[in-house]
Parts: C-alpha cells; structure tokens; sequence
C-alpha cells in the first residue's frame, strides 16, 4: 500500500515539472537545438527514454541525445581526442550541428538513428560472450564412468580452466578485428571507404574486451598460486606418503629432463605472457594514455600486443603438447578445452605474419599513406554509366 500511494505522488511531481518547463520554457526552445545529456541510474525505468520525452514536452525544439557515454573524469581533464560519441535524433541538420561541434573536440562521431534507439545509449558496452568449458570432461565424465564424486573441482580447478581459455580466446578477438580490417583494405586497394558495420562496431569495443580478459588472466594466475594449498591437494600427497609407509616400500621417482623442460617454458611463457598483459592494461587506461605519444601507445598496444598473443598461445600449446596424442585426453570423444581455445589465436597469428610479409606490408603501408589502387576499366565504366 504505501508504494502505490508513493509512486502516484512521484509521478504527479514529474508531470508538475514537465508542464512548466513545456509551458515557461517550450517558447524560447522554438528552432533551437536541445542536446540530451542524461541518464537513468536503471535500464527501462521509464517506458521511453528521456530523449523523447524531452522531445514531446518541447516539440518545436530539435532534441539530439549525445555526450552521455563521456565520463566526468575525460571531461575535466580534457581527455577527449578519439573518444565514441553517439548521437541520436530526427533532424538531421540538428544532428549535423552536434556532430561538427563534437568533431571540433576531438570525438569521433558515430551516427546511431532516430530517437528511438536513444534508449541503447544509457548503458554503452560491448556484449561480450563468454566461452565456458565444458564441465562433461572433468566432474560429470568422473560421475558417469567412474562412479566418482569431484564435483568439489568445480570451484578452483575447473575454474582455473575455464578462465585461461576465455582470456586467451577474448585477447584473440581483440586483434583479429584489426587483422580482417588490413585484408579488407588490401583488397579493395583504398583506405578511404568505411568498414562494415559489424566490424566498425567490433573494433570500437577492443579496449573494454582487453580489459575483461586481463581480468580472467589475473584470475587465472591468482589461482594457480591457490592450488598447491588446496586441501584436495595436500590430502592426495599425504595419503600417498602414508600408502607408501605402510606397504614398507619406494615409489621410484626418476628425473625426467624433458619434462623438466616442459614444465620451466611453461612457466616462464606463462609469467612472461601475464607481465605484458598488465602492461597492456595499464596502457589502456586514460591517465597513463594520454602521457603516451602516438609511436609509444602504437607499439604498446600493437607490436607488444601481437607479442602477448604469441608467447599467451605457445604458453597453451606447451601445457597440453605431451597430451595430445593420449587417448585419455579425449574424453567422450570430444578435444579437451584448452586445444579448442588454440584455434582463434593461431588463425590470427597466421594471418598476421602474412601481413608481415614484405610484399604484403608494402603495399598494406602505401594504402595506409594515401595511395589508391586504380580499379578495373570494367569497373570505371559501370560507375560512369551509374553516375549517368
């Protein structure tokens, strides 16, 4: 009861406001250009978004909603060169005007329609899908065939599996886009014609999927630190020893060196792949970008990143390269997690070292410098004729 008599009041409130702003300020606003910076603290509160309510209380005005996705912190400090900013609205020249102003501050604009998709841009953000692995080969696999109670590894171990895979696969889909970008380029021989939709879209959220997978690795290499004191673990030693004991007898133990190899790569790879991984990071974010120049934030995020990618992966094919040809490791038939996250990151790192080579990257570096491959006589002609 009491919030069916407060949410009434809290509308009349609202309607109270609207009337006199449409009513002291709706004169004033005839012709001018009102852009909507707000937004609602919860995704669909309202049944519409604020832009067009704003619109329908000042019809003569032309309402564009825009900005809201800056932080505070960019627009204090002036951080805002080769930021997104999206603008929606039902006038195009009002749009126009926003744009040109957004340009002067260094924004690069984005054009998202009418008023009607102003609702998507309350909560900007890629929707990112996380790839789970699938928990048939370790806990459900144990119970089925081997009548085996595991399902404690769910919490650590099988997290620890899962989360190197996800890092590894959204690192990936960080530089692929920029890859098929180059491709794109090459065979249309310009760099003047804008990408697809999709893939534009794609390229503008690299930066927040950088961040979700640094996130994974930190969790990933937080885990494997946990694992050696787990109970599970010191109980499966102490056992052994205890077994040994009482049976009055040695396990021999012999060293094996290539294993000793094995296992020192993948560590190193592993501790050198996270360490350039925060780096990465910490590059990314705005105060320590904006200290950088072009040549130093290119070569972070570029050169260095492509590097992360390649020592992340030979780190993944090390820890599973003696497991491969073992029958246990397929269970059910089916290739374990940590082979299938190798796929994506190898296709990108092939098709990266055919851009690296030097007859490729010459003529990719002399599009990228302005020059444009004349198209087909063919061709020029249709374009005539349509132009006609």
């Amino acid at each position: 009861m009491q919030m069916q008599q407060t949410q009434p009041a809290h509308l009349h409130m609202c309607a109270q406001r609207s009337l006199r702003l449409s009513t002291n300020h709706g004169p004033y606003l005839q012709g001018k250009v009102l852009v909507d910076l707000s937004n609602n603290l919860k995704k669909g509160i309202y049944p519409e978004a604020n832009a067009e309510y704003l619109q329908r209380l000042v019809p003569g005005a032309a309402v564009v909603k825009g900005l809201n996705t800056l932080s505070a912190w960019a627009l204090q400090n002036g951080l805002l060169a080769g930021k997104q900013a999206y603008l929606c609205g039902d006038s195009a020249e009002a749009k126009q005007a926003v744009s040109e102003v957004c340009t002067r501050l260094g924004l690069q604009v984005l054009d998202r329609g009418s008023l009607v998709e102003a609702s998507s841009e309350h909560r900007p953000g890629p929707h990112c899908i996380l790839l789970l692995l699938p928990a048939h080969q370790g806990v459900i696999y144990a119970k089925v065939e081997k009548k085996e109670d595991i399902s404690f590894r769910i919490m650590i171990s099988l997290a620890n599996k899962v989360f190197p895979i996800v890092s590894l696969v959204m690192l990936s889909l960080c530089y692929l886009p920029g890859v098929i970008a180059s491709f794109i380029q090459l065979y249309r021989g310009t760099k003047y014609r804008r990408f697809p939709d999709w893939l534009d879209r794609w390229m503008l959220c690299r930066k927040q999927i950088g961040l979700v997978a640094l996130g994974f690795a930190v969790l990933h290499a937080v885990l494997t630190f946990i694992i050696p004191i787990r109970y599970s673990v010191r109980h499966k030693l102490i056992s052994r020893v205890v077994d040994e004991m009482k049976k009055n007898k040695t396990t021999p133990f012999d060293f094996d060196n290539t294993e000793a190899w094995g296992t020192d790569s993948l560590l190193i790879l592993g501790s050198v792949g996270f360490f350039l991984y925060v780096i990465l990071g910490i590059s990314s974010l705005p105060s320590v970008g904006a200290s950088l120049s072009w040549r130093e934030f290119n070569f972070i995020q570029s050169k260095l990143g492509h590097l992360t990618l390649f020592i992340c992966t030979a780190h993944g094919y090390i820890y599973g390269w003696n497991k491969l040809m073992l029958p246990s490791t397929y269970k059910w038939y089916t290739p374990p997690g940590y082979m299938l996250c190798l796929i994506v990151p190898s296709v990108v790192l092939v098709l990266k070292v055919v851009l690296l080579l030097p007859c490729v990257d010459r003529t990719l570096t002399r599009i990228r410098q302005g020059w444009e491959r004349a198209p087909p006589m063919g061709h020029t002609e249709k374009l005539k004729a349509t132009t006609l």
